[in-house]
């Protein structure tokens, strides 16, 4: 069950995404010219995805990929390539959109249904593999957490995720941030150390059946996050 935190920022997100900062993230992941800024947030995007894509199998082949937070949808269309059948799902319909849009005529074997939709939402089945690429960044400790360990329990082989870690420029960057007027600013990043989060993912029960197998962190100036590996135990 959502709690009224998780519903609160789901609102505020797909709001921002929606309406505040389309044009500038269909900027952000094209190949558009954009500021020294913004071009180490997009370097920093592309090896956070090319390092979760790291982690599932060179072929895919006929299994099921959830790709929870798809945005514009670049790393369902490289799963896709590898022969997966990918639900790329977003709570932004403008993203979702530009996604289609985006979608290459072939994906080689592989299939790609993009839906506007919670990434929760149990209909959609179960995965073998659960991607999340920066799209649980925004949620408290215990809220992740409890994200974490429903999609997790929706992967038969395991789940690839992201998550802002608790570093001192990234504290001051959370703080500083509230001091912009609420209309000009994105929804917080909430940063959490690495032992917090498993401490949090400890105690919910689905995560027994699953161990880290790695974890990454991508910095390039003014991005970073932290990318952790799931598999079944």
């Amino acid at each position: 069950m959502e709690t009224a935190t998780y519903q609160l920022r789901r609102g505020q997100l797909e709001e921002y995404f929606d309406r505040t900062a389309a044009d500038a993230w269909a900027k952000l992941t094209s190949d558009a010219p954009v500021s020294g800024i913004r071009a180490t947030v997009r370097a920093g995007r592309d090896r956070m995805r090319a390092t979760l894509l790291s982690y599932l199998p060179d072929d895919l082949t006929g299994q099921r990929v959830l790709d929870a937070g798809c945005g514009t949808g670049a790393l369902a269309v490289e799963a896709a390539k590898r022969g997966a059948e990918v639900v790329a799902i977003d709570l932004s319909s403008t993203l979702v959109e530009l996604a289609r849009e985006r979608m290459p005529s072939h994906v080689g074997s592989g299939t790609i249904e993009f839906r506007v939709s919670d990434m929760l939402d149990p209909a959609l089945g179960e995965f073998d593999w659960v991607v999340a690429m920066d799209s649980l960044i925004h949620y408290g400790a215990v809220d992740m957490a409890q994200m974490i360990a429903r999609l997790a329990a929706r992967a038969r082989r395991g789940m690839a995720f992201t998550f802002a870690p608790r570093t001192p420029l990234l504290s001051l960057m959370h703080v500083v941030g509230k001091a912009f007027p609420r209309a000009d600013r994105a929804p917080d990043i909430e940063p959490i150390a690495e032992r917090t989060l498993l401490r949090h993912l400890g105690q919910e029960a689905a995560m027994a059946a699953f161990a880290v197998s790695r974890t990454q962190r991508v910095d390039t100036g003014f991005y970073m996050s932290q990318a952790m590996e799931l598999v079944r135990s």
